[in-house]
């Protein structure tokens, strides 16, 4: 009751209205959103007067390591963190030790989940060149939120790199396919480059930006021959956003809040191989260019690209280190901040990690406040001021590259499903995440 609430302007409901008013919620859905509901009528009444309830934010690029590389990570400590940083539903990738590649492996992902994630959860299906006739099926099942396709950076049999394979993925099935866009041939080419030197500076200088444009530009070709929908994770050039601009009718993409906050060189230097991640973070130009297609509408979704690596692996020498941060539990905060000092609009924000990430992968009654919708908040103070620190961070990783970084506007209470899950910084009662349902279309 009493909150701010981003809901479907009534004149529009493209847009987004800010409206002080309550929700209903019964079984787990939202039944009314109303002023006019009495508070006799309810069990439980969540007072957010003076905070704002957004819909469930989702996080649509997670790797929570598990199976096979839980030492870092897994299902529980992931989703606790997810939680913890105010996000209701998670989509988590399948390079994974086996990968999730075969309706087997996708399987035995869904078991390990049970009674053990804090938000809600699906999985992508990871392309292969032994999975090529496969592939349509896989991407149908009712938990699956896309296919995966890694044209660089990936390792065994995930790596597509060229374009016979690329076609013939993209030939099967006709869901939205996300992929990591770099090109393997250059990346290869250019390792020599930075071998031996240690020096995490190098890391856009090896993964420069013709990597990425020259990637996104052979996608973008193969998705219009093939017809085929594509999404661009973690886009870091302004050369690829001017590609995308010009190719909505095929492509979507994703930006990540660290490649909107961190620069090169600054942050290789302060963080070292903590700021290492693929593509790399780059130099101020390309952040602007991010920036201008956060707003123009070009940049269609937010994800945090959450790959944790223990400090201890992050420490060997470059190139050596492992590309990756965490990112999942600070996704919000970050981008709450970014709100506050002007960088975008509160409804823009919403659109970029709640709703369009429903929509674009297609998932069921998530990502806006409307009655019939699953009842997940992300309820937020505006005006709350907080450090971040590693001691924060739930990942078994246990460090995040925002250390020591204060931020004005935090997620103070996550409801997933009516349930409350964390509230003022602290998980509340057992992990209850379910499975999310996508429509097939």
């Amino acid at each position: 009751r009493g909150g701010t609430c981003l809901i479907p302007s009534p004149q529009d409901p493209e847009r987004l209205s800010r409206e002080r008013t309550s929700i209903g919620v019964k079984n787990g859905k939202i039944v009314a959103v109303s002023d006019q509901l009495a508070e006799s009528d309810a069990r439980t009444v969540f007072d957010a007067t003076s905070l704002y309830v957004l819909p469930g934010a989702i996080d649509s690029q997670v790797h929570f390591r598990e199976p096979g590389l839980t030492h870092k990570e897994d299902l529980e400590s992931g989703t606790r963190g997810a939680a913890l940083g105010g996000i209701t539903s998670v989509f988590e990738m399948p390079n994974t030790k086996p990968s999730t590649t075969t309706s087997e492996q996708f399987a035995e992902k869904l078991r390990l989940a049970i009674g053990r994630t804090w938000t809600d959860y699906a999985f992508f299906i990871g392309a292969t060149p032994d999975n090529a006739d496969t592939i349509a099926g896989l991407e149908l099942h009712p938990n699956c939120c896309a296919v995966k396709i890694f044209m660089g950076s990936s390792t065994g049999t995930l790596l597509l790199e060229d374009d016979e394979t690329l076609k013939k993925i993209l030939k099967a099935g006709h869901r939205r396919v996300a992929v990591h866009s770099e090109d393997e041939p250059r990346l290869r080419e250019r390792r020599a480059l930075v071998e031996g030197k240690n020096d995490p500076k190098l890391h856009p200088f090896w993964r420069d930006d013709i990597t990425a444009i020259k990637a996104t530009t052979r996608l973008l070709r193969l998705a219009k021959e093939t017809r085929r929908p594509v999404h661009v994770l973690h886009v870091t050039t302004g050369e690829e956003m001017e590609l995308l601009k010009n190719a909505k009718d095929i492509a979507t993409c994703e930006v990540t809040p660290q490649h909107l906050t961190l620069a090169a060189p600054e942050a290789y230097e302060r963080l070292g191989t903590l700021a290492q991640m693929n593509p790399p973070i780059r130099d101020e130009r390309h952040r602007e260019a991010l920036w201008k297609a956060v707003n123009d509408g070009t940049v269609t979704v937010l994800g945090s690209d959450h790959a944790p690596h223990t400090l201890e692996e992050k420490a060997k020498p470059y190139p050596d280190s492992p590309a990756g941060m965490t990112g999942v539990q600070t996704i919000l905060p970050i981008m709450l901040d970014h709100m506050n000092k002007g960088r975008l609009s509160l409804e823009r924000l919403v659109h970029l990690i709640c709703r369009n990430n429903a929509r674009l992968y297609g998932a069921r009654m998530k990502g806006e406040i409307r009655e019939g919708f699953d009842a997940d908040f992300s309820i937020v103070d505006l005006s709350k001021e907080r450090v971040i620190e590693n001691s924060w961070i739930a990942s078994k990783s246990g460090w995040t590259p925002y250390d020591g970084m204060k931020t004005k506007g935090w997620p103070v209470a996550t409801i997933v499903r009516g349930k409350i899950v964390m509230r003022d910084f602290e998980i509340q009662g057992e992990p209850s995440g379910q499975p999310i349902r996508f429509d097939q279309a």
